[in-house]
Parts: C-alpha cells; structure tokens; sequence
C-alpha cells in the first residue's frame, strides 16, 4: 500500500489465490486489513509469472520457515540484476542462515537488501509516522530503496551491517515472547525494563559475535524494534508470551492466531548459533524451555533471577 501511494506499479503476490481474487474485488485485505483501502496501481494476484514480469524490485515478507521455498519456486521469474528488499525477521531453524543468506542462495545475480525496525504494519498502513533501517553491502542498493520508499511519514535510515539488522530483527521476537511473560504475570515495569535491558545485551552479544556492529544493536533495528515488540499491543510475540503465562498450552496459542510468531521458531535457532560462536543467550533459553514445556513461566523466572551475579558489561 504504501509503495502504491508513492506512484509505484505494485503487484501483490499472495500464497492463497482465493485471498489474492478477493482482495482485487474488495480493494481491501479482508483478513488482514479490512479498512484499509488498496491504491488503484496496487493489485493482487497468485500468479509468480505475473506478480514478477518486468520487475527490477521485490519485497519479500515472507515467514522465515516457508522462505526458502517460494524464493526457490520464484527465481525462474527474477530479472538479473533485481533488487531484493527482505523484511522477514527469522532464522532457517536447520541451517541457521539468515533471510539474506537464503536469497543470495537462491535468486542468483540479484542484489540484496534487509529492511527492519520497528514498524507494526497495520500503523504504516495508516500512514503513522515510522522509521526504519535499510542495510545493505552495496550502498547504491542503499540510497535506491531510500529513495523509492521515502514519504512523509516513512524515514529510512541506511547501514551497511546486514548482520547485525538481520540478528536484531530475529532475536528481538524471542526477547518479546519473555516480556508478555512478565506481563502476563503482572511483575511490573522494573522487571520489564529489566529483560528489555538485558535482552538487548544478548541481542547485540549474538550479533557482534557474528560480525555486526554494536552500535547497529543501539539503533532502529535493534534497541528500536526490541521497544517495540516488547511493550505493543499489536506485538504477535508479546501476545505469545501472555498467553503462556496464563498456562494455556503453545499449540492452542498458535492456533488462535491468523498471523506468524517468529520468536516461537528463532528460539532455538538463536541456541544454536550462539553454541555455534560461544557465546551465552540466559533469556532466550528459558524461553525455548518454556515453548517446549520443559517448564513453566514462573520458574523460568526463577532461573534467571537466580543466576549467578556478574559484572553489567562485558
């Protein structure tokens, strides 16, 4: 939507081909965001063939599990030389590979870049002001994408740390599912503050580990969107995690929603490439442990609480 507002010819491809034939009807997304209404240059379709023909730009927001997939059926329709602007948040739970890392695999001669921070769609669509990161290693992808998606209500601030905007962007969620555990257990602002403080060091200790940058971590992509999930309504993530601490089980959570936790599927994949690089991730495995039902919220709680105490940095 926003794109189209911009004067861009967009097409929307859609995974449900019902959904893409009503949305074309209804000039709406009835599912998603049913009073919202479609610019007339924006229209949907479940045709790839259709959805890609002569396109030199393609946002993928694409659930991290089901990436690798449809960008494998999609690259027989990409142009050489495209520029592909990823807004996914996840890790691939096997490989550990980060969405860029999975384009670059799979849509060979393009050019990548990653788009995150901290924006809830439905605001975005209403035109509320919002700021965001674009990263990439080439910095002309860098200035095109500012350029094409600039408005007045949307501001991109450009990096060349992939790394480190795609780390944020994926372990944010799991630090989120952490704090509607504590709101959902009503323990109050100082321990929210607390975990959103102490997540943002696991953030930004993966993530340098990595290769990122640790102001990267202090910015948009990360301090920004880590706020953000971790104290919005609108936060799928958040949502997760008051529900568990209710004691509803993870299956009938999920179940209940229309939309993609990533948190639930990076938990373990953040173990796992942190085991990879050595480093120690206290929240983000009480929070596996809690997904997996090997324990419960308040005993997650205790571990943390419990820990043996350490110096704040380093």
């Amino acid at each position: 939507m926003h794109l189209a507002r911009l004067g861009h010819d967009v097409r929307l491809w859609a995974r449900d081909a019902a959904l893409a034939s009503q949305i074309e009807d209804r000039r709406a997304n009835p599912a998603y965001l049913p009073d919202v209404n479609f610019p007339a240059n924006l229209h949907a379709t479940g045709d790839f063939a259709a959805a890609l023909r002569g396109t030199d730009l393609i946002v993928t927001a694409l659930p991290s599990h089901g990436a690798r997939d449809i960008l494998r059926r999609v690259a027989p329709h990409v142009g050489v030389g495209a520029i592909v602007v990823s807004a996914t948040k996840g890790l691939e739970r096997d490989t550990l590979f980060r969405a860029s890392e999975i384009i670059d695999q799979e849509l060979k001669n393009v050019r990548v870049a990653a788009l995150s921070g901290p924006s809830f769609a439905s605001e975005v669509a209403r035109e509320l002001p919002t700021a965001v990161c674009i990263a990439s290693g080439d910095s002309r992808v860098v200035e095109v994408v500012q350029a094409d998606f600039k408005s007045s209500y949307l501001r991109l601030y450009g990096t060349d740390d992939v790394i480190g905007v795609e780390i944020g962007g994926a372990l944010k969620n799991v630090i989120a599912i952490a704090a509607g555990v504590v709101e959902g257990l009503g323990l109050g602002h100082n321990a929210l503050a607390g975990l959103i403080t102490r997540g943002l060091a696991e953030m930004s200790r993966l993530a340098c580990a990595a290769g990122a940058k640790r102001e990267t971590l202090a910015g948009l992509s990360g301090l920004g969107d880590l706020v953000l999930t971790c104290t919005g309504a609108l936060s799928r993530n958040r949502h997760v995690g008051i529900e568990l601490a209710s004691g509803r089980p993870l299956r009938d959570v999920l179940g209940g929603m229309k939309t993609v936790a990533e948190g639930v599927r990076t938990a373990e994949a953040a173990l796992a490439l942190a085991s990879r690089y050595g480093v120690e991730l206290p929240i983000a495995a009480q929070v596996a442990e809690l997904l997996a039902g090997r324990t419960d919220a308040r005993a997650a709680l205790g571990e943390l609480m419990l820990r043996p105490q350490r110096s704040e940095i380093g």
